[in-house]
């Protein structure tokens, strides 16, 4: 399984930016999705995540409100519509996959393939 992410760029504090992530390979590996994002200094930590398959979305309370966490099954794409930046969102952002049932996963060791990540600059 191979991920692709993209859309990152500098944006000023309030502004929108939509980070894209194409899935291919063997993709029937996989039946979530998710964004994690990393900061200088700190830890990977879950954004947002959505099931292939329902479209069941779930989002950090820091998120919550401002991104929206997205699916095109047909084009195997994932999508984070970011809105009203902040510079604490400044990070590396990752799409993941996952294949997991029951409680949604939220930690980076749950899951198996990463994108290369795309930086999000939020400036002040």
């Amino acid at each position: 399984v191979q991920l692709q992410a993209s859309g990152g760029g500098l944006v000023q504090a309030g502004g929108s930016l939509r980070l894209s992530c194409v899935v291919s390979g063997r993709t029937f590996l996989s039946n979530i999705m998710a964004w994690f994002r990393q900061a200088p200094g700190k830890e990977r930590e879950f954004v947002s995540g959505i099931r292939w398959t329902s479209g069941s979305t779930y989002h950090t309370d820091s998120v919550k409100g401002r991104f929206t966490i997205s699916r095109d099954n047909a084009k195997n794409m994932v999508y984070l519509q970011m809105n009203s930046l902040k510079p604490e969102d400044t990070a590396v952002y990752y799409c993941a996959t996952a294949n997991r049932y029951g409680s949604f996963p939220q930690m980076v060791s749950e899951y198996n393939y990463w994108g290369q990540g795309t930086l999000v600059t939020v400036s002040s």
